[in-house]
Protein backbone atom coordinates (compact mmCIF):
# COMPACT_ATOMS: atom_id res chain seq x y z
CA UNK A 1 0.00 0.00 0.00
CA UNK A 2 1.08 3.76 -0.87
CA UNK A 3 1.79 6.23 1.31
CA UNK A 4 -1.57 7.70 -0.41
CA UNK A 5 -3.27 5.09 -0.41
CA UNK A 6 -2.96 4.42 3.38
CA UNK A 7 -3.24 8.00 3.85
CA UNK A 8 -6.75 8.17 2.03
CA UNK A 9 -7.69 5.15 4.68
CA UNK A 10 -6.53 6.89 7.86
CA UNK A 11 -8.78 9.88 6.92
CA UNK A 12 -11.99 8.10 5.75
CA UNK A 13 -11.51 5.96 9.54
CA UNK A 14 -11.25 9.15 10.77
CA UNK A 15 -14.36 10.53 9.48
CA UNK A 16 -16.16 7.36 9.99
CA UNK A 17 -15.58 7.52 13.53
CA UNK A 18 -17.13 10.89 13.81
CA UNK A 19 -20.39 9.23 13.24
CA UNK A 20 -21.66 8.36 16.66
CA UNK A 21 -23.36 4.63 15.08
CA UNK A 22 -24.51 2.80 18.35
CA UNK A 23 -27.95 1.55 18.71
CA UNK A 24 -29.63 3.90 20.59
CA UNK A 25 -28.55 6.57 17.77
CA UNK A 26 -30.55 5.01 14.99
CA UNK A 27 -30.12 8.09 12.99
CA UNK A 28 -26.65 8.27 13.32
CA UNK A 29 -26.76 4.59 11.92
CA UNK A 30 -27.89 5.73 8.97
CA UNK A 31 -26.22 8.96 8.32
CA UNK A 32 -22.80 6.39 8.16
CA UNK A 33 -24.69 4.08 5.97
CA UNK A 34 -25.31 7.23 3.99
CA UNK A 35 -21.67 8.56 4.05
CA UNK A 36 -20.80 4.87 2.96
CA UNK A 37 -22.88 4.73 -0.03
CA UNK A 38 -22.20 8.47 -1.37
CA UNK A 39 -18.62 7.53 -0.96
CA UNK A 40 -18.86 4.03 -3.33
CA UNK A 41 -21.69 5.92 -5.84
CA UNK A 42 -18.98 8.99 -5.96
CA UNK A 43 -16.16 6.41 -7.27
CA UNK A 44 -18.76 4.85 -9.84
CA UNK A 45 -19.87 1.49 -7.51
CA UNK A 46 -23.13 0.07 -8.52
CA UNK A 47 -24.29 -0.23 -4.84
CA UNK A 48 -27.14 -1.90 -3.49
CA UNK A 49 -28.73 -0.78 -0.17
CA UNK A 50 -30.70 -3.55 2.02
CA UNK A 51 -32.66 -3.00 5.03
CA UNK A 52 -34.03 -6.02 7.17
CA UNK A 53 -35.99 -4.83 10.28
CA UNK A 54 -34.97 -0.96 9.91
CA UNK A 55 -30.93 -2.49 9.92
CA UNK A 56 -29.40 -1.06 6.86
CA UNK A 57 -26.96 -3.02 5.02
CA UNK A 58 -24.16 -1.98 1.84
CA UNK A 59 -23.32 -4.04 -0.92
CA UNK A 60 -21.25 -3.79 -3.89
CA UNK A 61 -20.85 -6.97 -5.56
CA UNK A 62 -19.34 -8.02 -9.43
CA UNK A 63 -22.75 -9.64 -10.38
CA UNK A 64 -26.14 -8.98 -7.95
CA UNK A 65 -25.99 -11.67 -5.70
CA UNK A 66 -22.11 -13.34 -6.28
CA UNK A 67 -19.05 -12.41 -5.32
CA UNK A 68 -15.33 -15.01 -5.40
CA UNK A 69 -14.38 -13.76 -2.44
CA UNK A 70 -16.62 -11.13 -0.01
CA UNK A 71 -15.21 -8.85 2.37
CA UNK A 72 -17.40 -8.16 5.37
CA UNK A 73 -17.38 -5.16 7.78
CA UNK A 74 -19.52 -3.41 10.24
CA UNK A 75 -20.50 0.68 10.57
CA UNK A 76 -21.79 0.47 14.00
CA UNK A 77 -19.99 0.50 17.61
CA UNK A 78 -20.83 -0.03 20.84
CA UNK A 79 -21.20 3.12 23.19
CA UNK A 80 -18.78 5.84 24.17
CA UNK A 81 -18.35 9.04 26.42
CA UNK A 82 -18.65 11.75 23.35
CA UNK A 83 -14.78 12.56 23.39
CA UNK A 84 -14.06 9.18 21.89
CA UNK A 85 -16.13 10.20 18.95
CA UNK A 86 -13.30 12.59 18.37
CA UNK A 87 -10.38 10.55 16.49
CA UNK A 88 -6.93 11.51 17.24
CA UNK A 89 -3.21 10.10 16.11
CA UNK A 90 -0.70 9.38 18.60
CA UNK A 91 2.73 7.50 17.88
CA UNK A 92 1.65 5.46 15.10
CA UNK A 93 -1.56 4.51 16.47
CA UNK A 94 -4.92 6.20 15.25
CA UNK A 95 -7.75 6.21 18.33
CA UNK A 96 -11.41 6.17 18.80
CA UNK A 97 -14.76 4.67 19.24
CA UNK A 98 -14.53 2.16 16.36
CA UNK A 99 -10.83 2.84 15.35
CA UNK A 100 -10.68 -1.08 15.41
CA UNK A 101 -14.13 -2.54 15.99
CA UNK A 102 -14.80 -1.81 12.87
CA UNK A 103 -14.24 1.27 10.88
CA UNK A 104 -10.81 1.02 9.62
CA UNK A 105 -12.59 -2.57 8.03
CA UNK A 106 -15.01 -0.43 6.18
CA UNK A 107 -12.21 2.41 5.35
CA UNK A 108 -10.27 -0.24 3.92
CA UNK A 109 -12.85 -1.94 2.01
CA UNK A 110 -13.60 1.14 0.57
CA UNK A 111 -10.53 2.15 -0.71
CA UNK A 112 -9.76 -1.60 -1.84
CA UNK A 113 -12.95 -1.32 -4.02
CA UNK A 114 -12.32 2.01 -5.63
CA UNK A 115 -8.55 1.03 -6.51
CA UNK A 116 -9.48 -2.44 -8.29
CA UNK A 117 -12.27 -0.89 -9.66
CA UNK A 118 -10.44 1.51 -11.27
CA UNK A 119 -8.01 -0.89 -12.20
CA UNK A 120 -10.69 -3.16 -13.63
CA UNK A 121 -11.56 0.37 -16.02
CA UNK A 122 -8.39 0.63 -17.20
CA UNK A 123 -8.27 -2.71 -18.28
CA UNK A 124 -11.24 -1.83 -20.28
CA UNK A 125 -13.35 -3.92 -17.94
CA UNK A 126 -16.07 -3.44 -14.60
CA UNK A 127 -17.08 -4.25 -11.97
CA UNK A 128 -18.40 -7.12 -12.86
CA UNK A 129 -15.14 -8.36 -13.37
CA UNK A 130 -13.89 -7.74 -10.16
CA UNK A 131 -13.24 -11.14 -8.05
CA UNK A 132 -14.55 -9.65 -4.39
CA UNK A 133 -16.98 -7.73 -3.07
CA UNK A 134 -18.25 -6.06 -0.30
CA UNK A 135 -20.60 -6.63 2.64
CA UNK A 136 -20.88 -3.38 5.11
CA UNK A 137 -23.48 -4.17 8.06
CA UNK A 138 -24.53 -2.10 10.93
CA UNK A 139 -26.47 -4.70 13.26
CA UNK A 140 -22.91 -6.77 14.52
CA UNK A 141 -22.88 -5.52 17.74
CA UNK A 142 -26.71 -6.40 18.14
CA UNK A 143 -26.17 -10.13 16.75
CA UNK A 144 -25.98 -9.42 13.28
CA UNK A 145 -29.40 -10.94 12.45
CA UNK A 146 -30.58 -8.51 10.48
CA UNK A 147 -27.66 -7.85 8.50
CA UNK A 148 -25.42 -11.06 7.79
CA UNK A 149 -27.62 -12.94 9.36
CA UNK A 150 -30.58 -11.70 7.11
CA UNK A 151 -28.20 -11.27 3.42
CA UNK A 152 -25.80 -14.25 3.73
CA UNK A 153 -28.23 -16.68 2.83
CA UNK A 154 -28.84 -14.99 0.12
CA UNK A 155 -25.16 -14.30 -1.71
CA UNK A 156 -23.47 -16.81 -3.84
CA UNK A 157 -19.84 -16.42 -2.61
CA UNK A 158 -16.91 -19.16 -2.09
CA UNK A 159 -15.06 -17.14 0.57
CA UNK A 160 -15.39 -14.79 3.22
CA UNK A 161 -12.76 -12.37 4.90
CA UNK A 162 -14.60 -11.14 7.77
CA UNK A 163 -12.47 -7.49 8.60
CA UNK A 164 -13.29 -7.93 12.45
CA UNK A 165 -10.48 -9.44 14.72
CA UNK A 166 -6.99 -11.37 14.55
CA UNK A 167 -4.10 -9.89 13.20
CA UNK A 168 -1.72 -9.63 10.48
CA UNK A 169 -0.01 -12.68 12.17
CA UNK A 170 -3.34 -14.33 13.66
CA UNK A 171 -5.99 -15.32 10.89
CA UNK A 172 -8.50 -16.67 13.14
CA UNK A 173 -10.39 -19.79 12.02
CA UNK A 174 -12.40 -20.87 14.94
CA UNK A 175 -14.50 -18.74 17.37
CA UNK A 176 -16.88 -20.11 20.89
CA UNK A 177 -20.35 -20.35 19.71
CA UNK A 178 -22.94 -17.80 22.67
CA UNK A 179 -25.81 -18.24 24.49
CA UNK A 180 -27.73 -15.07 25.99
CA UNK A 181 -29.58 -16.44 28.97
CA UNK A 182 -31.79 -14.93 31.62
CA UNK A 183 -32.47 -16.03 34.94
CA UNK A 184 -36.11 -15.08 36.15
CA UNK A 185 -36.47 -15.75 40.45
CA UNK A 186 -40.24 -14.72 41.50
CA UNK A 187 -40.63 -14.62 45.30
CA UNK A 188 -43.05 -12.60 48.02
CA UNK A 189 -42.59 -8.99 48.88
CA UNK A 190 -42.82 -8.02 52.54
CA UNK A 191 -41.46 -5.41 54.91
CA UNK A 192 -37.87 -5.47 54.96
CA UNK A 193 -37.47 -5.62 58.76
CA UNK A 194 -39.69 -8.97 59.03
CA UNK A 195 -37.74 -10.78 55.55
CA UNK A 196 -38.93 -14.23 56.96
CA UNK A 197 -42.83 -12.93 55.79
CA UNK A 198 -41.75 -12.80 51.99
CA UNK A 199 -39.14 -14.71 49.65
CA UNK A 200 -36.41 -12.59 48.64
CA UNK A 201 -36.01 -13.15 44.87
CA UNK A 202 -33.01 -11.62 45.34
CA UNK A 203 -31.65 -14.39 47.40
CA UNK A 204 -33.44 -17.25 45.32
CA UNK A 205 -31.22 -16.05 42.10
CA UNK A 206 -28.09 -15.63 43.99
CA UNK A 207 -28.33 -19.68 45.19
CA UNK A 208 -29.52 -20.40 41.88
CA UNK A 209 -26.34 -18.71 40.03
CA UNK A 210 -24.16 -19.96 42.19
CA UNK A 211 -25.84 -23.72 41.41
CA UNK A 212 -24.97 -22.81 37.73
CA UNK A 213 -21.66 -21.90 38.28
CA UNK A 214 -20.65 -25.16 39.22
CA UNK A 215 -21.75 -26.39 35.75
CA UNK A 216 -18.67 -24.54 34.36
CA UNK A 217 -14.93 -24.46 34.28
CA UNK A 218 -13.13 -21.85 36.68
CA UNK A 219 -12.02 -19.18 34.21
CA UNK A 220 -7.98 -19.51 33.63
CA UNK A 221 -6.60 -17.12 30.93
CA UNK A 222 -7.05 -18.46 27.45
CA UNK A 223 -8.37 -21.73 28.32
CA UNK A 224 -10.97 -23.64 25.63
CA UNK A 225 -13.85 -24.38 27.48
CA UNK A 226 -17.09 -22.88 28.25
CA UNK A 227 -17.55 -20.07 30.33
CA UNK A 228 -20.25 -17.81 32.20
CA UNK A 229 -20.56 -14.19 32.92
CA UNK A 230 -23.18 -12.35 34.72
CA UNK A 231 -23.21 -9.07 33.09
CA UNK A 232 -26.60 -7.20 34.01
CA UNK A 233 -28.22 -7.72 37.57
CA UNK A 234 -31.69 -6.16 38.75
CA UNK A 235 -34.77 -6.71 41.17
CA UNK A 236 -38.27 -5.04 40.43
CA UNK A 237 -40.45 -5.54 37.60
CA UNK A 238 -40.63 -2.53 34.77
CA UNK A 239 -42.62 0.15 36.46
CA UNK A 240 -42.30 -0.66 39.94
CA UNK A 241 -40.87 1.37 42.67
CA UNK A 242 -37.97 -0.54 44.74
CA UNK A 243 -38.15 0.04 48.64
CA UNK A 244 -34.53 -0.09 50.21
CA UNK A 245 -37.01 -1.30 53.07
CA UNK A 246 -38.93 -3.95 51.24
CA UNK A 247 -38.52 -7.88 50.56
CA UNK A 248 -38.16 -7.47 46.32
CA UNK A 249 -40.65 -10.07 44.89
CA UNK A 250 -38.95 -10.29 41.75
CA UNK A 251 -35.32 -10.48 40.29
CA UNK A 252 -33.65 -10.93 37.30
CA UNK A 253 -30.31 -12.12 35.81
CA UNK A 254 -28.59 -11.85 32.14
CA UNK A 255 -25.63 -14.68 31.81
CA UNK A 256 -23.36 -14.57 28.53
CA UNK A 257 -22.50 -17.91 27.97
CA UNK A 258 -19.58 -19.17 25.61
CA UNK A 259 -18.95 -22.82 24.69
CA UNK A 260 -17.18 -24.91 22.34
CA UNK A 261 -17.48 -27.70 20.09
CA UNK A 262 -17.57 -29.94 22.62
CA UNK A 263 -20.44 -28.58 24.26
CA UNK A 264 -24.09 -29.88 23.67
CA UNK A 265 -26.09 -27.03 24.69
CA UNK A 266 -29.45 -28.31 24.59
CA UNK A 267 -28.29 -30.90 26.68
CA UNK A 268 -26.37 -28.40 28.79
CA UNK A 269 -29.58 -26.45 28.35
CA UNK A 270 -31.62 -28.99 29.97
CA UNK A 271 -29.83 -29.98 32.87
CA UNK A 272 -29.46 -26.41 34.22
CA UNK A 273 -33.65 -25.94 34.62
CA UNK A 274 -33.53 -29.14 36.45
CA UNK A 275 -31.13 -27.59 38.57
CA UNK A 276 -32.53 -24.19 39.43
CA UNK A 277 -35.63 -22.71 41.18
CA UNK A 278 -35.65 -19.75 39.00
CA UNK A 279 -36.61 -19.69 35.18
CA UNK A 280 -34.39 -19.81 32.83
CA UNK A 281 -34.79 -18.51 29.44
CA UNK A 282 -32.54 -18.28 26.41
CA UNK A 283 -32.90 -15.01 24.24
CA UNK A 284 -30.32 -15.44 21.86
CA UNK A 285 -27.73 -17.95 20.71
CA UNK A 286 -24.62 -19.03 17.81
CA UNK A 287 -22.79 -21.43 17.23
CA UNK A 288 -19.15 -22.27 16.86
CA UNK A 289 -17.59 -20.74 14.15
CA UNK A 290 -15.33 -23.14 12.22
CA UNK A 291 -14.05 -21.36 9.52
CA UNK A 292 -13.75 -25.07 6.87
CA UNK A 293 -11.26 -25.86 4.66
CA UNK A 294 -10.34 -23.56 1.38
CA UNK A 295 -8.28 -23.23 -1.20
CA UNK A 296 -8.25 -19.52 -0.45
CA UNK A 297 -7.01 -19.83 2.78
CA UNK A 298 -4.55 -21.75 1.26
CA UNK A 299 -3.62 -19.02 -0.75
CA UNK A 300 -4.26 -16.22 1.95
CA UNK A 301 -1.55 -17.96 4.08
CA UNK A 302 0.51 -18.60 1.52
CA UNK A 303 0.04 -14.40 0.58
CA UNK A 304 1.34 -13.81 4.15
CA UNK A 305 4.11 -16.72 5.37
CA UNK A 306 4.04 -16.98 8.71
CA UNK A 307 0.46 -16.29 10.03
CA UNK A 308 -0.54 -18.97 12.43
CA UNK A 309 -4.01 -20.27 12.61
CA UNK A 310 -6.06 -18.84 15.68
CA UNK A 311 -8.79 -19.36 17.43
CA UNK A 312 -10.82 -16.57 19.78
CA UNK A 313 -13.35 -17.01 22.74
CA UNK A 314 -15.50 -13.98 21.16
CA UNK A 315 -17.80 -14.54 18.71
CA UNK A 316 -18.62 -12.32 15.60
CA UNK A 317 -20.93 -12.04 12.35
CA UNK A 318 -18.63 -15.17 11.22
CA UNK A 319 -21.15 -17.40 12.86
CA UNK A 320 -23.21 -17.39 10.24
CA UNK A 321 -20.72 -18.26 8.18
CA UNK A 322 -20.83 -21.84 9.62
CA UNK A 323 -24.52 -21.78 9.64
CA UNK A 324 -25.05 -21.20 5.89
CA UNK A 325 -21.62 -23.40 5.30
CA UNK A 326 -19.57 -20.50 3.67
CA UNK A 327 -15.69 -21.26 4.32
CA UNK A 328 -14.10 -17.70 5.65
CA UNK A 329 -11.69 -16.62 8.51
CA UNK A 330 -11.72 -13.73 10.48
CA UNK A 331 -8.39 -11.48 9.81
CA UNK A 332 -7.73 -7.51 10.44
CA UNK A 333 -5.36 -4.94 11.95
CA UNK A 334 -3.83 -4.72 15.11
CA UNK A 335 -4.69 -2.81 18.27
CA UNK A 336 -3.61 -5.03 21.17
CA UNK A 337 -7.27 -5.94 23.16
CA UNK A 338 -8.16 -2.15 22.66
CA UNK A 339 -11.80 -3.06 21.26
CA UNK A 340 -14.88 -1.68 23.25
CA UNK A 341 -12.12 -0.07 26.26
CA UNK A 342 -11.81 3.45 26.14
CA UNK A 343 -8.17 3.93 24.59
CA UNK A 344 -9.76 2.05 21.79
CA UNK A 345 -7.11 2.32 18.92
CA UNK A 346 -5.70 0.60 15.94
CA UNK A 347 -1.72 0.56 14.43
CA UNK A 348 -1.44 2.44 11.47
CA UNK A 349 1.87 0.41 10.50
CA UNK A 350 -0.55 -3.27 10.80
CA UNK A 351 -3.21 -1.64 8.54
CA UNK A 352 -0.72 -1.07 5.87
CA UNK A 353 0.64 -4.34 6.43
CA UNK A 354 -2.82 -5.97 5.92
Amino acid sequence: MTAPTLARVRNLTESLIRFKSVHDHPREIDRCADFVQRYLERVGAVVQRVEHAGVPSLLALPDQDRAPVLLMSHIDVVAADQPQFEPFAQDGKLYGRGALDDKYAVALSLVLFETYLAEMRRRGKSQQDLPFGLLITSDEEMGGFSGAGAILPNLDTEFVILLDGGSPDEIIVRQKGFLKLRLVAEGETAHGSQPWLGQNAIDQLIDDYVKLRSVFHRSEPNHWQRTVNLSILHSGRPGEVESFNQVPAHAEAVLDVRFTEDDDIETLIASLRQLLVSELHVEASGPVFDGGRSSYLDLLREVVPGARLGSTHSASDARFLTEHGIPGVVWGAAGGDSAHSAHEYVELRSIEHL
